[in-house]
């Protein structure tokens, strides 16, 4: 897929996340230390340490296979800690379960979307507020769903798996958001979906940090990816090889020969 953003169309200054002197918050919401974790035998995670501080964009950014997706699912509780600590909003996420998790205000979406596809595109959004008990809120915020993918609400009545592969990306983003998660987990947003989706998918996604939602954010598209995030890591089999503020990694001749495609 063709990078949206590059070289004919690029990102204006007054749209990007929030700046460092915005933010107010010392302590990270989300601190990862010397994390090992994996699937059976194997470690994919060889104690990498990040942070994302209250309402930033940060990146990982690597090739397919260097642990960026497990990073998330561990982070988010789906995969078991080996190793090192996570902490959220001040609390070991250490033993606590996924569900749990989503309580405390982290929300996935995750790669491949993994919508419901026999539920419609309502039932989805109200499946994503499973913690929420108090109603008039679910549909509040269905209705702020609707605000960010107006699409949804044309495709309200209709099965999640007769959506196109942008729409039910927009729907597993506008599931997450239906607990008014502090942080928001993207796996891939952009995988194989057509330049406009991308584009309309990453507006929305700087609509959010400014609205003050801290966002971890890993993509394929690194050159996109970097153009919206406050900072970067640089992933590879496992292990964080570098890290720096996003337009760094952007200027990088190493970082743009190895992801960037120059």
């Amino acid at each position: 897929m063709s990078d949206p953003l590059h070289k004919d169309q690029d990102l204006r200054a007054d749209d990007g996340p929030i700046e460092e002197s915005q933010k107010t918050s010392e302590t990270p919401l989300l601190n990862v230390s010397e994390l090992r974790s994996g699937y059976g035998p194997i470690e994919v995670l060889k104690g990498i340490s990040l942070h994302v501080n209250a309402g930033e964009i940060v990146t990982v950014i690597g090739a397919n296979g260097a642990g960026k997706t497990t990073t998330l699912m561990t982070v988010s509780g789906c995969v078991k800690i080996r190793g090192g600590d996570i902490t959220f909003d001040g609390r070991s996420l250490t033993g606590i379960p996924a569900h749990e998790i989503v309580k405390l205000g982290m929300a996935q979406s995750p790669e491949g979307r993994k919508i419901f596809p026999r539920l419609t595109v309502l039932e989805n959004l109200q499946m994503g507020a499973f913690t929420v008990r108090d109603q008039v809120r679910v549909r509040e915020d269905i209705e702020k769903a609707y605000h960010y993918f107006p699409i949804l609400k044309d495709r309200q009545k209709q099965l999640g798996g007769t959506l196109s592969g942008g729409e039910q990306q927009m729907l597993a983003i506008a599931r997450a958001l239906m607990i008014r998660p502090k942080l928001l987990l993207l796996d891939e947003p952009s995988l194989g979906l057509a330049p406009m989706i991308v584009l309309k998918i990453f507006e929305v996604i700087r609509e959010l940090n400014r609205e003050g939602m801290s966002v971890l954010l890993v993509e394929q598209n690194a050159r996109l990816a970097l153009k919206i995030a406050n900072r970067g890591y640089v992933m590879e089999t496992g292990s964080i090889t570098a890290t720096a503020p996003a337009q760094e990694l952007l200027n990088d001749p190493r970082i743009q020969a190895a992801y960037l495609g120059e």
